[in-house]
């Protein structure tokens, strides 16, 4: 196997794991809504959204951004490439937005609603369609 190939298969399971962390993450804000601050279900969501962030979402973040500016290169820096970038740049952006959310939660400092969370629940589809549109169309 060649090194562009290996980088290829870090790069789209990385992503892969990061994706699932935006996904989930938003989803147990919602659900961490609805229990009483300082109650036992609060302190389990707390745990589990600090382990999410920690050991899965800012290292998958990290690998997708090495193994992807790796790759990128290996091709060169094509004008879709840069729109793409743009685009993984604003999921970037979002993961700190969801990195202080977490942070809210821990310091019982949350004032957003479950509606709320579930609303931007939709944020990394969004960014997520174009990217893959981007990558696999390449339209300029």
């Amino acid at each position: 196997m060649d090194a562009y190939s290996f980088f290829k298969i870090i790069h789209i399971l990385s992503i892969i794991s990061w994706m699932v962390g935006l996904f989930y993450l938003p989803r147990l804000f919602v659900y961490h809504c609805q229990v009483k601050n300082g109650s036992q279900s609060d302190k389990i969501f707390q745990t589990m959204e600090q382990k999410l962030l920690r050991i899965i979402m800012n290292p998958a973040m990290i690998i997708s951004f090495i193994s992807g500016l790796y790759l990128a290169s290996l091709v060169g820096f094509e004008p879709w490439l840069h729109a793409k970038l743009t685009l993984v740049l604003a999921l970037a952006g979002f993961h700190g937005y969801l990195a202080k959310c977490r942070k809210d939660f821990a310091a019982n400092q949350n004032q957003k609603s479950e509606k709320f969370y579930r609303i931007i629940n939709e944020v990394p589809t969004i960014l997520l369609i174009g990217i893959v549109i981007l990558a696999v169309l390449k339209p300029f």
